[in-house]
This record gives structure tokens, sequence and C-alpha cells, in this order.
């Protein structure tokens, strides 16, 4: 897992106002808590927060919070974001300790062309994330997996995929992460190909002559 840096300004004051008037200024409200101490209100750059979260970590970035001088070890969670904008409203950051496993989700990347797919089959990925357990440190940024030699048929379990040294997976290991289906072909009814059915109109073709009424 990468780590970052983050000043983190306690703010006294709570509620909508004052949340307001920190996003107006470029900062984004947050609580910190986690570890049995207490839980402390801060605010940090909406920039730098934005920036953390969008490296190949993501979420599971380990961030050092600089609060009053002292190093606080945390990951980001619940992060709220606006339903529009998807601007960043509110985080909650989770106290950790560089010696005790926590769990978190690594996203799933199926890399290489399936062989199956070159043949026309069709690729479904099912499971994308990864539930593990690990010290903060030992966190990958995601979990690979190569399917170029997979066949039409072939399946990729949550037991296949390799994780690194200290990382426990959680997810059963049943679970089916990706297959290669046949591709689907439209079925004809048998003897139907070129027949239209009795006492049917062709489409376009005038319907047929009333016989005229004997004498």
């Amino acid at each position: 897992m990468a780590d970052a840096t983050l000043i983190a300004e306690r703010r006294p004051a709570a509620g909508k106002g004052p949340a307001g008037r920190i996003r107006r200024e470029g900062l984004v409200p947050a609580v910190v808590y986690g570890l049995g101490a207490d839980n402390v209100s801060v605010s940090v750059s909406s920039r730098e927060l934005v920036h953390i979260l969008s490296g190949g970590s993501g979420m599971n970035t380990l961030i050092t919070l600089k609060i009053d001088g002292t190093d606080e070890l945390a990951i980001a969670r619940q992060i709220q974001r606006h339903p529009v904008k998807g601007s960043v409203m509110h985080v909650d950051f989770v106290r950790v300790r560089a010696d005790q496993t926590i769990q978190a989700e690594i996203p799933v990347h199926l890399v290489g062309e399936a062989e199956g797919a070159v043949r026309g089959g069709v690729l479904e990925q099912l499971v994308h994330t990864l539930t593990v357990e690990a010290k903060p440190s030992d966190f990958p940024p995601s979990i690979e997996h190569d399917v170029t030699a997979i066949e039409i048929g072939g399946q990729v379990y949550v037991r296949d995929l390799t994780v690194p040294a200290g990382v426990t997976v959680l997810q059963n290991g049943d679970d089916l992460v990706a297959q290669i289906s046949a591709p689907r072909v439209a079925e004809v009814p048998e003897g139907a190909e070129g027949e239209v059915a009795e006492g049917a109109v062709a489409e376009g073709a005038a319907p047929p002559a009333e016989a005229p009424p004997e004498e």
C-alpha cells in the first residue's frame, strides 16, 4: 500500500453552516476516530485529498495525518460525495497501526486477451474486488490475473488468484471471478427455414382474393 501525508486542521465548529464555509475555502470536513482514542473533527485540503484518492491504492492508501504537530496513521473510509458534482463533501479517517492487520477491498484486474474471447467467446467478470486482511503496508494496489490462456468454457475462481505474502484472502475460494461463455446463436425451429406458416400472409404481399359468389 502506498503512503501519503496530509495536513489536518482541527475544526471546533460543527453543523451545516461552518461545513459550508469550510468547503468554500477549498477544504473538506472530516473526522478522525478509532483505536480507542477520542474522535477529532478536522478539515483537509480538497485538492490534496482527491490527489491521494486518485492514486493507485485509492481508498486503501495509508495516510499520515499531521494534526497539531502530531502524526496519526489512518486510512480514508465513508467518503460522502456531492450527488451531482461528485466532489468530496465529507470523509472519515480511521486510525490504524502499522503492526496490526486490517480488512480492505482490493480491486481485481483481468489482464491479457483471453484465447476464448479471440475465438468469439464472451469474457464476463463477476468479482471486481477481493476482501483481504493484512498489515497496512502489505496491501497491494490491486490483484491482477492473466486470462490469456483461458478457452471458451473456462472459469477463474477466487482460489485461482495469487496474492502477495502477508495478505490473507477472506472471500470464499469457490466464488466465481470470471468465465468465458460461448457466443449466443439465435435458434431456428427445426423445419422452419423457408417456410411460411399455414394461413399466414407474407409481409408486403397482397391478401388472397375472395372467390366470386356462385350463381
